[in-house]
């Protein structure tokens, strides 16, 4: 069992540049990737950015060039930052790390999810 354990949200004005920070615990040494998610409300929840545990990044269309991932294998935490807010990024923000544990499979763990609001 993985624990996720997000921080760093809020109500953040237009143009702001918070930081999320998750960090995890527990069964942690089958983690690979790991990523931050949103959902807004009435929509799925779609991928922001990952991060490979050899530091391999993907991002959505809407994060690039805005947002960086980054993540600290020693201290188990992955983070987001964020620039350049929009309303629009508005959203809860959930912690994802998808463990590998070989013949048995791939398993996600999930965050509680931490609130972003972006006011104009």
């Amino acid at each position: 069992q993985v624990q996720l354990v997000e921080s760093g949200g809020g109500l953040v004005q237009a143009g702001g540049s918070p930081r999320l920070s998750c960090a995890a615990s527990g069964s942690i040494f089958n983690i690979k990737d790991m990523g931050w998610y949103r959902q807004a409300p009435g929509k799925q929840r779609e991928l922001v950015a990952s991060i490979t545990s050899g530091g391999i990044t993907n991002y959505a269309d809407s994060a690039k060039g805005r947002f960086t991932i980054s993540r600290d294998n020693a201290r188990n935490t992955v983070y987001l930052q964020m620039n350049s807010l929009k309303p629009e990024d508005t959203s809860i923000y959930y912690c994802n790390a998808r463990s590998d544990y070989g013949l048995l499979g791939r398993f996600d763990s999930w965050g509680q999810g931490t609130q972003v609001t972006v006011s104009s």
